[in-house]
């Protein structure tokens, strides 16, 4: 049962200071999850990777999923998916509860000073901040869970990313587009 007083700290931490949205959060939520071991390197690609697919915000999706799968791999009695389901609710509702409380409590008075030089230059500040955040999340995620193993491998998959960079960036195809013919080719190659 303890696991489920660490995961409400570990995502207590995520939500109150997960400034900027899901892949912002991703390098926080792998310090939190994966370096005390609740679940591995690959099941954090994988739940990054699953999170990005399914609809809604990855920080939420991704902390659903964890909630669900950590008991499980926390002990082995916890492995019923009565527990997982239970992870899950808490891990959801605890990801979200302070960015809730925050913006309940400050609205107003953000509102009402958004002309204050003072709260201008707190925005302008958190934005290169935003920035690092989100380029340390793609660091995080190239690895060899996501890239290969093989020389093959990581350059087969640089090519797919260049290419689906490509894709969405100068010929504007549809991301989901980009989403199906990324897996036709992984299937292919791999």
């Amino acid at each position: 049962m303890t696991i489920y007083l660490k995961l409400i700290w570990s995502y207590l931490k995520i939500g109150l200071f997960g400034f900027g949205g899901g892949y912002a959060m991703l390098a926080l939520i792998e310090r939190e999850i994966v370096g005390p071991g609740w679940i591995t390197e690959q099941m954090f690609t994988d739940i990054v990777a699953i999170s990005q697919m399914t609809p809604g915000p990855i920080g939420i999706n991704s902390a659903t999923y964890i909630g669900y799968v950590a008991p499980g791999e926390y002990s082995a009695s916890l492995a019923s998916p009565l527990w997982g389901i239970l992870g899950s609710i808490i891990c959801t509702l605890v990801v979200v509860l302070p960015s809730f409380v925050l913006v309940a409590y400050t609205s107003h008075l953000i509102h009402r000073h958004r002309d204050s030089t003072v709260v201008k230059g707190i925005f302008l500040g958190l934005r290169p901040v935003v920035v690092g955040l989100i380029a340390s999340a793609a660091m995080l995620l190239m690895n060899a869970a996501n890239f290969g193993e093989t020389t093959f491998q990581v350059v087969w998959s640089i090519a797919l990313c260049v290419a689906a960079f490509a894709g969405v960036y100068w010929l504007k195809w549809h991301p989901i587009l980009i989403i199906c013919l990324a897996g036709v080719a992984g299937w292919l190659i791999y």
